[in-house]
């Protein structure tokens, strides 16, 4: 990958699971990174220290992106304490209870749009003025293969997923003359708490490592091959790439 030295980047779930593997790739590659966490400080706080051990500069903001307040503040506090921004990563998720659209509650409908969708809304809008000062920036959208599938008994998470999508492909379309590039990534399952939790509710398997021989190259999906993508599309080598949704399934779908 080419160096992102004097670049710097903001991480939404950065202290834990694919948020936490694309803040370490991007501090591995020299820009200097924050972390924006909503409850765990302990896993925020190990995600700064293990930043900084690469020899970059690492902070950790408390925010929850469901609140608009809390965006606009999160961004406030990026501009003073960074002063400039030109990567921002949209990581932050929360999973569905796995209930079906006749037994969903309406709150957490409205939860799930509100991290998906709202939330990265809100905080693209407060960062873009930052943003722009920048030659080039790139946003990139965590989303999932869920939005393909489409499976039962999932409806918020995906219709979140798909509202994000949306709002990415919209936001390359309105940045591009500002020299930002917007792209999506979207794995499949991945080997986080997450992952484990659906690989456990969907097949009853305890130990996700039992689910290797039957996925794509013998392993589940790791968090440092998401992040790996992401390095991928704000670097030089995507230096004319825009507006893409790179999906990482191993060819399952």
């Amino acid at each position: 990958m080419s160096s992102l030295a004097g670049r710097t980047a903001l991480v939404t779930g950065g202290g834990r699971g694919i948020g936490r593997a694309i803040a370490l790739a991007l501090a591995a590659d020299g820009a200097a990174v924050a972390v924006a966490y909503r409850r765990d400080e302990e896993a925020a706080r190990k995600t700064v220290a293990d930043i900084e051990a690469a020899g970059v500069r690492g902070h950790a903001f408390r925010a929850s992106v469901d609140d608009l307040d809390e965006c606009r503040a999160l961004a406030a506090q990026v501009e003073a304490e960074l002063g400039a921004l030109d990567i921002l990563v949209h990581s932050a998720g929360i999973a569905s209870r796995g209930h079906g659209v006749a037994d969903t509650d309406p709150a957490e409908l409205e939860r799930l749009l509100r991290v998906h969708a709202f939330g990265p809304h809100h905080l693209s809008q407060a960062l873009l003025p930052l943003m722009r000062r920048a030659e080039r920036s790139d946003m990139v959208f965590v989303s999932s293969v869920i939005t393909d599938t489409k499976p039962p008994f999932t409806a918020p998470y995906t219709m979140g997923k798909a509202a994000m999508e949306a709002l990415a492909e919209v936001l390359a379309k309105e940045e591009r003359g500002n020299g930002m590039h917007v792209n999506v990534v979207a794995p499949g399952v991945v080997d986080t708490d997450m992952g484990r939790r659906l690989v456990r509710a969907t097949t009853g398997i305890e130990d996700i490592r039992q689910a290797d021989a039957s996925s794509p190259f013998g392993h589940v999906c790791s968090p440092e091959e998401v992040a790996a993508v992401v390095r991928f599309l704000v670097s030089d080598g995507a230096s004319y790439l825009t507006a893409q949704r790179v999906v990482i399934d191993g060819g399952t779908f």
